[in-house]
């Protein structure tokens, strides 16, 4: 299946959706109209019977974030309903049951930043850059989602760094921080995102929707909430089809599962 518009693509291949930004004569960047189509798509991917939801950018490149072409005179209101806006889609891909996967083929920057750090992996190829470089344009460093992922994936003190100063960021530092999970060759790109994105597929669905859970839950709770979250997940995961075949598959016949989300 394969539903195509000017901005945004979004097509399934099994179990597998993948959601394109498609505008690579302005660097894949995120006008309102493509910013509403993003969360339009993601929303409709999130009812697919699919397990994996892969985001990528058109061309050479992942997302120069938000177009500059929005920056425009507005009243204090009308920037606080858009600026509220483009956090949509990371709310939304936070939400998403399914695990998300960033496959970066090139620069990531601003508001794009923001939303691969939302997903909950990120593939990188070698020559792709990271910026959250709003201070340099006079705005707040915490745009799109930065202020809240960064300090929690790369710690308080690089994110301290790349907020205030607004630096690029290679693809081997990105790794070597935790920014990304993996830098690889241009060539190596599909290849790695598949092999990830095939694992997670053939994974169990229910149990992996918890874990995403349990992993956005402890970002903001304390150990006691997070212990009681505990408690419910695994309780309702032991009660599942999933968790018997994957004892039958790995204790007693001794093969791979074939998980099916019951």
């Amino acid at each position: 299946m394969s539903k195509r518009t000017d901005s945004v693509l979004l097509t399934t291949d099994g179990p597998v959706a993948t959601l394109t930004l498609n505008r690579p004569n302005r660097m894949n960047s995120i006008d309102v109209a493509t910013l509403d189509l993003l969360c339009e798509r993601l929303r409709e991917a999130g009812r697919l019977d699919v397990r994996v939801l892969v985001l990528t950018g058109a061309g050479n490149l992942f997302s120069a974030g938000a177009d500059g072409s929005e920056m425009v005179p507005r009243s204090s209101r009308e920037w606080e309903v858009l600026v509220d806006h483009y956090l949509d889609p990371i709310r939304i891909i936070s939400e998403l049951s399914m695990p998300v996967v960033a496959r970066i083929n090139g620069d990531c920057v601003g508001g794009a930043m923001g939303i691969a750090l939302s997903c909950d992996f990120r593939i990188a190829v070698g020559t792709a850059r990271f910026a959250a470089p709003f201070v340099k344009i006079g705005l707040a460093g915490c745009d799109m989602s930065c202020g809240y992922f960064l300090p929690r994936i790369i710690g308080l003190g690089r994110a301290t760094d790349l907020m205030m100063t607004g630096r690029y960021v290679d693809a081997p530092e990105a790794e070597r921080i935790g920014l990304i999970h993996r830098a690889v060759e241009p060539r190596e790109l599909d290849a790695v995102t598949d092999e990830l994105v095939k694992k997670l597929a053939s994974g169990p669905p229910i149990a992996l929707n918890f874990t995403k859970k349990a992993i956005r839950r402890s970002l903001d709770r304390d150990m006691a909430a997070e212990f009681d979250y505990e408690i419910l997940a695994q309780v309702q995961c032991l009660q599942t089809e999933d968790h018997r075949e994957g004892v039958r598959a790995f204790f007693k016949e001794k093969r791979a599962p074939k998980y099916v989300g019951k």
